[in-house]
């Protein structure tokens, strides 16, 4: 089979076009712009940790710049519309289209709790099905309404914890849904609560699922090796592998070979190959350029390990860092806190990536932006890191 050859630098180029990069982050953002990102990604992971701002926020700023997130909230979590959430790649908002692609995954965790005599399910019957007839009965809730200390004083005969994993493994096996968030909290509610009844009825092979789910990572990635395209959505290889024997016949994808990589790879039909990309760009650590470790250490050359559960005197760069895009190479790395009640971005720590050039007018310029998307009124560059000083000039 002849393969096409991409030099490392056009892979990288091609990746990031893919993901959105290369566009104005000064036209206006509004719902058609945030709603074709999030169609063209796929999905936002999602975590709690808002140290500097949560995850699901940031890789729509890197791309299309400041916009308004409480616009994103309605969007996206104020209840039964166009999003939902599943266990996609992590928890992560996706297109509630894409929902019925993932019941494969809602029918696999069923049958190993329900094999496992240990697992909350199989030890908790009565529970369960009193969640469900409370769901049923009194609409969508979060596990705070139900799991409060009257409630275990006068309710039922469980305690603090069980409600909460009781809503977390009905909400694994499809039996509830997401139907938004409150102050971030997860609300839960039986899916024909929220879900259109063409989704509810459509019936999606579990081969036909992974067709559709890979092809929509292979236009996300560009270009990918068989492990990125899994991993992108967490699928197992006996399922990828004859769906991306059927994408490759169909078309949708070719093999190509990138200098490097040590692996064969695939290319989406539609990437792009750009000759440059022009991008200033602070990167979530579960953003999808940087999300699979060995991908992004492939493609930038770039290692890169979160440090939030690393005790604080084993940490290399530290708490809540974020890589630094500058076109199409990560040049740097920040740790950033939101200090709110002062009004100040905290740059806590900064480091050049390797023998790297590093724009620090543009960083400072790009943490500037970013603290003006926060409401905060000023950047500080603190000491730590060998680029601190040079950033904290040009922060001035």
């Amino acid at each position: 089979m002849a393969h096409d050859q991409l030099s490392p630098a056009l892979a990288r180029r091609v990746a990031l076009a893919a993901q959105g990069f290369g566009a104005s982050t000064t036209t206006p953002v509004g719902t058609r712009r945030l709603t074709g990102m999030i169609g063209r990604l796929g999905l936002l992971q999602i975590d709690s940790v808002n140290v500097f701002e949560r995850s699901h926020y940031l890789p729509l700023f890197a791309r299309l710049g400041e916009y308004d997130r409480a616009h994103l909230d309605r969007l996206t979590l104020d209840g039964p519309g166009r999003y939902i959430e599943y266990w996609a790649h992590e928890a992560a908002l996706v297109p509630i289209t894409t929902w019925p692609l993932f019941r494969w995954r809602m029918a696999d965790h069923r049958r190993r709790t329900l094999a496992d005599d240990d697992s909350w399910s199989s030890a908790n019957p009565r529970l369960a099905r009193w969640l469900l007839d409370l769901v049923r009965d009194g609409g969508p809730v979060p596990a705070s309404l139900v799991e409060h200390e009257s409630n275990v004083r006068t309710g039922p005969w469980w305690g603090w914890g069980s409600v909460k994993q009781g809503l977390e493994a009905l909400f694994r096996v499809g039996d509830l849904v997401s139907a938004g968030r409150r102050r971030f909290e997860r609300v839960y509610a039986l899916p024909e609560q929220v879900l259109p009844r063409e989704l509810l009825d459509l019936d999606v092979s579990r081969h036909e699922a992974h067709r559709r789910l890979l092809a929509q990572a292979a236009a996300a990635q560009g270009v990918a090796t068989t492990s990125d395209l899994a991993d992108y959505h967490r699928l197992k290889t006996a399922d990828v592998v004859p769906a991306l024997r059927e994408l490759h016949d169909e078309g949708v994808l070719a093999p190509v070979e990138v200098s490097g990589w040590g692996r064969p790879a695939w290319l989406h039909r539609d990437a792009r190959r750009p000759r440059r990309v022009g991008a200033d760009a602070l990167l979530s650590p579960f953003d999808p350029v940087v999300w699979t470790r060995p991908r992004a250490e492939r493609v930038f050359g770039f290692r890169y390990r979160i440090e939030i559960y690393t005790p604080l005197e084993k940490r290399i760069h530290g708490y809540y860092v974020l890589p630094v895009l500058q076109d199409d190479l990560l040049v740097a790395r920040v740790d950033l806190k939101s200090d709110r009640q002062s009004g100040v971005l905290r740059v806590q720590a900064a480091w050049r990536e390797r023998d790297l050039e590093v724009d620090c007018d543009r960083l400072a310029a790009l943490l500037r932006r970013a603290a003006r998307w926060q409401g905060l009124e000023a950047v500080e560059v603190m000491h730590r890191g060998d680029l601190a000083a040079e950033l904290r000039r040009a922060v001035g």
